[in-house]
């Protein structure tokens, strides 16, 4: 697959990775390499990396504990301290290997310490590779308030090497395939449709919609890297989305959902609200909840869920001004940002989610 051109960085894919580092690694530009990984990653994903790293720069492995609830502040207090015993200076490179939580706290860690070092991401799981690791977002969460913390800063290159989602498990391509699926509603009618039957997708047509979700989003992002305009049509999904995220991620009595399964039920819910804008029609409405419903099973949601869900809107990054901000369809393949929606057409959305 071709390398992709990103603002000031590559994005290479499968054995053009490797060729890469081997290339960037033997310049000399680099002190010491540091590899931040998750346990997971360190499982299941190491052993293939570490095996096709071959340099003589000195390598330390930061671990930290998988999951959402590491990605904070306070994570990345011991990765700086272990930065700092291992050594780490300002010739030092990070390598982030891992899903969405490794590349955004490995590119926060590596934007602050120091006051900046150069990283590399390496992601492993489907989400990070069309979504977390492209754009140059990094940061962490703060309590159960999703990415509250952080920076827009571009890697040094991007790594995808898909052979790694064999490791994953169906929840988890699932997951990153909702990113795939929101690229197609906001940008590429014809890409969406190809979504339309799964079941007739080979491993090779995957790695093709992977390198057409990449273009996708850094065609977005290259155009406004900073959010001011054009980029916010990636939040499609996620205002909902991340406030129903977060409201299960702090909930004991809640199954946490994954990232992409909260952004399924987010923009079915905004698709709604996209309808009762009637910026989408009835059909194109039916046929978006159809094929998200197939893929993902429908959660259950109390009027106290919902209303607390609802509550924690306020808090969303994208707001200004205290008001609430969507990015809505703008028929399938378009999005109209900067949308304000009041609560009792989100009170409705769900009643139709639920139905």
């Amino acid at each position: 697959m071709q390398t992709i051109q990103a603002n000031g960085y590559s994005i290479y894919f499968n054995e053009n990775c490797y060729t890469f580092l081997s290339e960037t690694l033997h310049k000399g530009a680099y002190s010491k390499i540091f590899i931040v990984v998750d346990s997971e990653t360190a499982n299941y994903c190491m052993p293939d990396f570490l095996a096709n790293l071959a340099t003589e720069i000195p390598i330390e492995i930061i671990e930290f504990e998988a999951g959402e609830v590491y990605k904070n502040i306070e994570t990345c207090t011991h990765i700086w301290q272990a930065l700092t015993e291992l050594g780490a200076d300002r010739k030092s490179v990070i390598i982030n290997v891992g899903g969405g939580v490794v590349t955004d706290l490995g590119g926060f860690v590596a934007c602050t310490y120091k006051r900046g070092i150069d990283f590399i991401n390496v992601p492993t799981t489907l989400l990070a590779m069309v979504d977390a690791s492209v754009g140059g977002k990094n940061g962490v969460d703060l309590g159960n308030l999703k990415n509250q913390v952080g920076v827009i800063q571009n890697p040094i290159a991007v790594l995808i090497d898909t052979h790694y989602l064999e490791t994953l498990p169906q929840s988890q391509m699932r997951s990153g395939l909702a990113e795939m699926l929101k690229h197609g509603l906001i940008q590429d009618r014809a890409y969406w449709t190809k979504f339309g039957d799964l079941s007739s997708l080979d491993t090779d047509d995957l790695n093709e919609l992977i390198h057409q979700s990449v273009i996708i989003k850094n065609n977005v992002v290259t155009q406004d890297p900073t959010e001011k305009g054009l980029r916010k049509a990636l939040n499609f999904g996620h205002t909902l989305g991340h406030a129903i995220e977060s409201y299960f991620l702090e909930n004991e009595n809640k199954e946490t959902l994954l990232h992409g399964e909260a952004i399924a039920i987010g923009m079915i819910l905004e698709s709604y609200l996209s309808l009762e804008k009637e910026l989408l029609t009835e059909n194109e409405y039916q046929e978006i909840k159809s094929i998200i419903a197939d893929i993902y099973p429908t959660v259950p949601f109390t009027e106290k869920d919902i209303e607390n869900c609802i509550d924690l809107l306020i808090h969303d990054k994208k707001n200004e001004f205290g008001k609430v901000k969507f990015a809505l369809l703008n028929g399938i393949g378009a999005v109209k940002i900067d949308e304000e929606i009041e609560n009792d057409l989100i009170y409705k959305a769900f009643d139709d989610y639920k139905n």
